[in-house]
């Protein structure tokens, strides 16, 4: 029989091994990864700064880093409550507040740098703000999900007015060419010239134009299929997968590998193709999340490898640190609630060179946050 001693030490070694390989499967990481690898974040409680203007945000509908290092939001200003736009009503109702423009345009410290939007001249604005985009060119993209908001539109930096692909008008379905399907984001192809868009709330693909001319060039549905608009059954983590994608086609990214990411927000999965729209593989997430599903948007970790993907989760209210490589799911942060860090409903994100993650929230969430990078995962 053993003696108690020895025995109890064997009984404790063997209870903090299982507990370090607990922890190290929790954290999906590898024997010789480190803990500083793995990005972790705090919130800044302080960021942004006060808007000026007695201005307040809407449900923001999207958000954005471009390649000098500025967020780039655009909210929704008609899903702002009358209490909540008091000084605007006539008479007024309170001392605040009135609704920022829908596009604006931060640095990283939360100063307020510009801010324009809405309709114009030439155009007509989008029903409710969804998705917007800014490349190295020095084009803002943005895009809707309103019933006939079936087109993306393309403003300088200051708020004029371009071109737009499709138009503010009824869809024509997912095989059409001309006319979007209340798309939900754009990714630009610098190198190509090509626009990518998350096609989207009505149709079922992802859809490729010349982000100069705005012609034509490709699209697919789930697994590089064609799309097919016929109504799906409501998500059950018991059925076989499916073989479309759902309603909303949430979010496009372009690694710079070529590999292009694309959020089935429904069915809890990212696909992954290659930019001729052939299928790679595919990552799910939280397969019994119901409502509105687990994936919602995602940002490439901006080390040379882009060794994550960071993906927002506005159902279960969580960004998740994932592996590129193959999906696995090494980290997280946030929680449902209301106070700094926490989430109502995440729907965007987006992240700095330096590792920073900024955020943006829908529903009666309507704020952006920033959360710094802590740890030593781009050093």
């Amino acid at each position: 029989m053993m003696p108690m001693l020895p025995r109890l030490r064997a009984t404790l070694s063997s209870i903090a091994y299982a507990a370090c390989l607990a922890s190290s499967a929790l954290l999906g990481a590898q024997p010789q990864a480190q803990a500083g690898d793995i990005p972790t974040f705090t919130v800044d409680a302080a960021w942004p700064k006060p808007l000026p203007n007695n201005w307040i945000l809407g449900q923001v509908g999207g958000i954005t880093v471009d390649w000098q290092g500025h967020v780039w939001m655009i909210h929704r200003p008609r899903s702002l409550t009358d209490d909540e736009k008091g000084a605007a009503l006539n008479p007024p109702r309170s001392k605040c507040c009135v609704s920022a423009p829908p596009v604006l345009e931060f640095d990283a410290d939360g100063n307020l740098l510009r801010a324009w939007g809405g309709p114009g001249d030439g155009y007509e604005w989008v029903g409710r703000e969804h998705g917007i985009e800014v490349d190295e060119r020095g084009f803002v993209w943005i895009g809707g999900n309103a019933d006939n908001d079936n087109a993306i539109l393309k403003f300088t930096l200051d708020g004029k007015f371009v071109s737009q692909i499709g138009s503010i008008a009824p869809s024509k379905g997912s095989s059409d060419t001309t006319q979007l399907g209340k798309p939900a984001e754009t990714a630009i192809d610098k190198a190509a010239d090509e626009i990518y868009v998350a096609d989207g709330y009505g149709n079922h693909r992802v859809i490729v134009f010349d982000a100069t001319s705005g012609a034509y060039k490709r699209h697919w549905g789930a697994y590089g299929n064609k799309p097919d608009d016929a109504k799906q059954p409501a998500y059950d983590p018991k059925a076989p997968v499916a073989q479309q994608f759902g309603n909303p086609v949430h979010c496009v990214k372009i690694a710079n590998d070529g590999l292009v990411y694309v959020c089935d927000r429904i069915n809890n999965r990212i696909q992954v193709f290659r930019k001729d729209g052939s299928f790679v593989k595919e990552f799910f997430f939280e397969k019994n999340t119901l409502g509105n599903g687990a994936v919602w948007d995602i940002a490439l970790w901006p080390d040379p490898q882009q060794t994550y993907l960071l993906a927002a989760d506005g159902e279960n209210n969580e960004i998740r640190i994932v592996r590129r490589a193959d999906g696995t799911v090494v980290g997280s942060f946030g929680r449902n609630g209301r106070n700094a860090g926490q989430f109502h409903w995440v729907h965007a994100l987006a992240v700095d060179a330096k590792g920073n993650v900024y955020t943006a929230e829908v529903d009666t969430g309507k704020r952006i946050q920033k959360f710094k990078l802590t740890s030593d995962a781009l050093k």
